[in-house]
């Protein structure tokens, strides 16, 4: 008797960044294989960024995304100033861990409310849960906003800010202009806590991963501009030795790299950065987990929207401190005079752990650039989520199987095209 197949197939994954594929074969009820295809065209940011001035790649890296734009070139001046010797005065760094802390309210909060929220509410986009809800996209945007005004008083404008620099910036604020982003950031406060409120009360499915986590962590509180990594299993390693746990490998169904960690699957990202630092959150984020049911650590993919909730209080919290606390920083910048040498720097993107490489000649040249974005990171943990999921729910229509499927994907909010694009879901069942 010839086996039974079944195909599911979606055109294009909704509500994430990017396009691409996911296939799925299942024998005998049994899960064979589970790909996912990045079939977007590469980008070539590590190609072109060779023979670059070395001042040149926190504004061309940018660039990546227009989501976490910030993400990109606080990594990128880590990772120089690491290669020239330039370490910047604590104002500067705090001013761009403010910055950060805006990039993080706008970033989750496009994603909770417009690409994460309609999946446990029923609508099939954001534009139709604002016709049945307006109040939640109302208050989702105005957070979104309150993120955008802090990037644009800081970095210039909101989408690829100009104003960040090799050293710090090219102009800071007096404390009088940031009283009004403060103000609106108080407001803020009240609708992100009542967000976690929200969200906390959603349906999520039982699930657990056991995925290795591996995530920053500071000694200045929850990790943001820079740090240390850790993980859940196995010890702290310093930043420098990146590449010797994490490897890089091409596969034929993707266009982005795949990356292990000492040889196994991992995960980074608000799961991995809440389960590895919850104490360090601020006392409202912190006293707000606990309202929500997260406990210590979280490794329900599906209430990774509760953690991105929770972060968005503490961001907010923490640009308020930072603001009550600034003091205009006596110079702008610390000279970065070119000297050969590599570099390396980290930050957690509100993705993920974002890491940058950079080789630097006699010149000031780029020799060459290496870039690993979170989602790229995390492509073979959400090939093993998919291949459980299925597993576990099998017996579902086709319909519904694919809707589940898309809805675990956009648990991750994938940035394809950061990674390099997602999805057509194909499961054949022989």
């Amino acid at each position: 008797m010839s086996p039974e197949v079944r195909t599911l197939s979606v055109g294009a994954l909704t509500r994430v960044e990017g396009e691409g594929a996911l296939r799925a074969t299942l024998r005998d009820g049994t899960v064979d294989s589970v790909e996912l295809n990045i079939y977007e065209p590469p980008r070539f940011f590590e190609a072109f960024l060779r023979g670059r001035s070395y001042t040149e790649p926190p504004d061309l890296t940018a660039r990546v995304c227009g989501i976490c734009p910030v993400a990109y070139q606080v990594s990128a001046c880590n990772a120089i100033e690491d290669a020239c010797g330039v370490s910047l005065d604590p104002e500067l760094v705090q001013l761009r861990r403010l910055m950060y802390c805006g990039e993080w309210i706008h970033s989750h909060a496009l994603h909770i409310f417009l690409l994460h929220a309609p999946d446990f509410l029923g609508f099939p986009d954001g534009i139709s849960l604002a016709r049945e809800r307006p109040e939640l996209i109302e208050r989702g945007l105005a957070l979104k906003k309150a993120g955008n005004r802090l990037m644009e008083r800081i970095g210039g404008r909101a989408i690829h800010p100009v104003n960040m620099r090799l050293g710090g910036f090219y102009s800071v604020p007096q404390p009088h202009d940031l009283k009004p982003v403060a103000e609106q950031l108080r407001r803020a406060l009240d609708d992100a806590l009542l967000t976690v409120a929200d969200v906390a009360a959603f349906d999520y499915p039982e699930v657990e991963v056991d995925h290795e986590f591996m995530a920053l962590t500071s000694t200045g509180g929850y990790p943001i501009e820079s740090g240390a990594i850790v993980r859940s299993s196995g010890p702290a390693f310093p930043v420098a030795e990146f590449s010797q746990h994490v490897v890089e490998k091409q596969v034929r169904r993707s266009t982005a790299l795949h990356a292990t960690l000492d040889g196994g699957r991992y995960l980074t990202g608000p799961l991995a950065r809440y389960s590895l630092n919850s104490t360090a959150l601020s006392p409202a984020a912190l006293q707000a987990a606990g309202a929500a049911g997260l406990g210590a650590q979280c490794r329900n993919p599906f209430r990774s929207i509760v953690v991105r909730a929770v972060e968005v209080v503490f961001a907010i919290e923490e640009a308020l401190r930072i603001i009550a606390e600034y003091q205009r920083p006596s110079r702008p910048f610390v000279e970065v005079p070119a000297r050969p040498g590599v570099g390396h720097g980290v930050s957690e993107a509100p993705r993920g752990l974002l890491y940058h490489r950079y080789e630097i000649d006699e010149k000031g040249l780029v020799r060459a650039a290496t870039i690993v974005p979170p989602t790229a990171q995390n492509q073979a943990a959400i090939e093993h989520e998919m291949a459980e999921l299925i597993t576990a729910n099998s017996g579902l229509d086709d319909v519904a199987l694919t809707a589940l499927c898309e809805r675990s994907i956009r648990n991750h909010d994938p940035c394809i095209s950061c990674a390099a694009h997602f999805l057509t879901l194909v499961v054949d069942r022989i």
